[in-house]
């Protein structure tokens, strides 16, 4: 296990100020790096997603997603609508590094917390802004949620196939990729202050975050004409890609193949009729479905390892398609070390996932579960003469 001394982010002090998912996630990689993270939250009832249903798996009262989005972290509860606690707050937010507020827009002004107020008592502070749709326009008064968000987007006719209408992630993909851009923005602009010495204010929004998730895609469109993406109306995985991009059925399971010449599947597969569409590159695009529909007839006569026993040695881009049953139990992932063992307040032991980074060769870990409800409050009052 890797010291936080050692982390690239030691003795950088985060004020969390954020809620749900977006805002959380990001002061998430922030404290799997090495900041110190203190969540500010209402002493009634605390961050929202202590209640948000991912299922019905609760620990302690608590969901499962706030243990897996808040774990080490420091709860301090204040409430900003009481004149001292908002004090405090302000006195703890002059000496912290970062600041991370995901209010709707026009909230945080009135609690006197918009940027312009704390950079003028806090003028080093790198402050984190995440909102739904950004800080004006027709949308801003909009619920900034991640299923809306995709909804607005476009996202969700890349998903399913053509006939299947608009399909989400299956993930709250908006918060996440939120959550992650303000975190790269922070450190940038981190970087910066240590050159100039100035404070910054990093602003995304859910909306912005799913425009850039699909840049590869929106250039197509944006150069061509303005046509919309097409789904494949069969085994649809990418709309920009041909054949044989796609998932299929085999005797015993699935297997994924990507990228692959159409010229070589047709000898490998030993499928006749690719033949005729292996020398006309120009229909595997175009004639896409119904290529596709050769191959699944196909695999789906062997089992998911006959085939990958035949491709793989051939360098054919291809994968079983796992269940979370099997990919858990896996030597490669085993051999990543994700998940570590923390314990809550009650001292029942959970198991999570662990930053996704590597530094200097080590995976941070950290036996600290999400805190309590002002778990931390007393000892961050006496710290900071609050």
């Amino acid at each position: 296990m890797m010291n936080a001394d050692h982390l690239p982010l030691a003795g950088l002090l985060v004020v969390d100020l954020s809620q749900f998912l977006a805002g959380p996630y990001c002061t998430l990689r922030l404290q799997d790096l090495g900041a110190r993270v203190i969540k500010i939250e209402r002493p009634d009832g605390g961050d929202l997603s202590r209640r948000l249903y991912l299922s019905d798996t609760m620990v302690d009262g608590d969901s499962t997603i706030f243990h897996a989005i808040n774990r080490g972290k420091e709860s301090l509860a204040l409430n900003l609508k009481d004149p001292s606690d908002l004090t405090a707050l302000k006195t703890l937010i002059a000496s912290a590094d970062v600041m991370i507020q995901n209010f709707r827009p026009g909230v945080i002004e009135r609690l006197g917390l918009d940027y312009a107020s704390v950079r003028a008592f806090a003028p080093r502070i790198i402050y984190g802004s995440i909102s739904g749709y950004g800080q004006d326009g027709p949308w801003v008064k909009y619920p900034g949620q991640d299923l809306l968000a995709q909804a607005r987007s476009g996202v969700m006719w890349l998903n399913g196939s053509a006939d299947d209408g608009p399909v989400p992630f299956g993930l709250p993909v908006a918060d996440m990729f939120a959550g992650a851009n303000t975190a790269q923005g922070i450190l940038a602009a981190l970087v910066r202050r240590g050159i100039t010495g100035e404070g910054s204010l990093v602003e995304t929004s859910l909306l912005e975050s799913m425009v850039d998730f699909q840049f590869e895609v929106l250039a197509t469109h944006l150069n061509d004409g303005g046509r919309l993406p097409q789904r494949s109306k069969f085994r649809s995985a990418h709309v920009g890609l041909s054949a044989p991009y796609g998932v299929y059925p085999t005797r015993n399971g699935w297997l994924a193949i990507a990228m692959t010449p159409i010229s070589h599947l047709a000898e490998l597969l030993d499928i006749v009729d690719l033949h005729d569409y292996a020398v006309r590159p120009e229909s595997w695009f175009v004639e896409r479905d119904e290529i596709k529909r050769l191959i699944a007839r196909r695999v789906a006569e062997e089992d998911t390892e006959h085939w990958l026993a035949i491709l793989e040695p051939h360098d054919i881009w291809c994968a079983k398609v796992l269940d979370w049953g099997e990919f858990l139990t896996e030597p490669a992932f085993l051999n990543l070390d994700m998940v570590q063992q923390v314990q809550n307040a009650q001292g029942r032991e959970l198991r999570l996932t662990r930053s996704p980074l590597r530094v200097n060769g080590t995976r941070a870990a950290s036996d600290r579960s999400a805190p309590e409800i002002g778990a931390h409050s007393a000892a961050i009052r006496s710290e900071f003469a609050l």
